[in-house]
């Protein structure tokens, strides 16, 4: 009884080593990954915000590009309706003389 006794003890043992040891590295990977949230929380905003800043300087300069398109083509679109027009009035001057 006594050898059952002790082996169950043993056992119980060792499942709590392995048990703890299994905790420990868990608590270990909870650690490193708090760790490099709380540096990218740290982290200077300064470098991020730059970088958006450049790129927001790029989307407006082509935003004003886009515009100075869209201008240019609805001028050649009203020069486009005028000539139509101006050639449509000759052309029934033309048939009416």
């Amino acid at each position: 009884m006594e050898s059952s006794c002790s082996f169950r003890i043993t056992r119980t043992t060792e499942d709590l080593a392995q048990t703890v040891t299994a905790i420990s590295q868990r608590l270990i990977k909870l650690e490193q990954q708090m760790e490099a949230l709380e540096l990218k929380v740290t982290q200077p905003k300064e470098v991020q915000s730059d970088e958006e800043l450049v790129m927001l300087d790029g989307v407006d300069q082509l935003l004003q590009e886009c515009k100075g398109l869209l201008n240019t083509s609805s001028t050649n679109l009203d020069s486009d309706e005028f000539w139509t027009e101006t050639q449509n009035e000759t052309n029934e001057e033309n048939m009416a003389a």
